[in-house]
C-alpha cells in the first residue's frame, strides 16, 4: 500500500516562503514520477509542478514559474516544493501525488496515489 504524507504547510505573509515535503512509503520511490497539485476553496484541483523519476526533468505551471521549485531526494523517498514570493492567490490545500510514467503528468486524473494534503494560507 502506497502512502504519501505531506508536511510544511502553514500561515505565511505575502512575500514569504515555505517548503513543503511529501514522504512516500510502500513502493520503490524512484519508480514514480511525482507531482504537486493544489485546490483552493470553490475551485478545481490544479497542477503546480511535476518531476521525473530521476529528478532530471521538472515542469512548473505558469502561475508559479520562477517562484516555486520542485525537487526530490530518492534516497529519502521525499519530494519537495520550495515556495518563494508567496501571494494570497497561492492559498490552497497542496497535495502530492504519484505517477507510474517516467515523466509524470499535469492532469490530476492521471495520478495513481494521493496524499491528504497540507494547507497553505498566505495573508496579504
Amino acid at each position: 500500500q502506497v502512502q504519501l504524507v505531506e508536511s510544511g504547510g502553514g500561515l505565511v505573509q505575502a512575500g514569504g516562503s515555505l517548503r513543503l515535503s511529501c514522504a512516500v512509503s510502500g513502493r520503490t520511490f524512484s519508480s514514480y514520477a511525482m507531482g504537486w497539485f493544489r485546490q483552493a476553496p470553490g475551485k478545481e484541483r490544479e497542477f503546480v509542478a511535476r518531476i521525473s523519476r530521476s529528478g532530471g526533468a521538472t515542469w512548473h505551471a505558469d502561475p508559479v514559474k520562477g517562484r516555486f521549485t520542485i525537487s526530490r531526494e530518492n534516497a529519502k523517498n521525499t519530494v519537495y516544493l520550495q515556495m518563494n514570493s508567496l501571494k494570497p492567490e497561492d492559498t490552497a490545500v497542496y497535495y502530492c501525488a504519484t505517477d507510474m510514467s517516467t515523466y509524470g503528468s499535469s492532469q490530476p486524473a492521471d495520478m495513481d496515489h494521493w496524499g491528504k494534503g497540507t494547507l497553505v494560507t498566505v495573508s496579504s
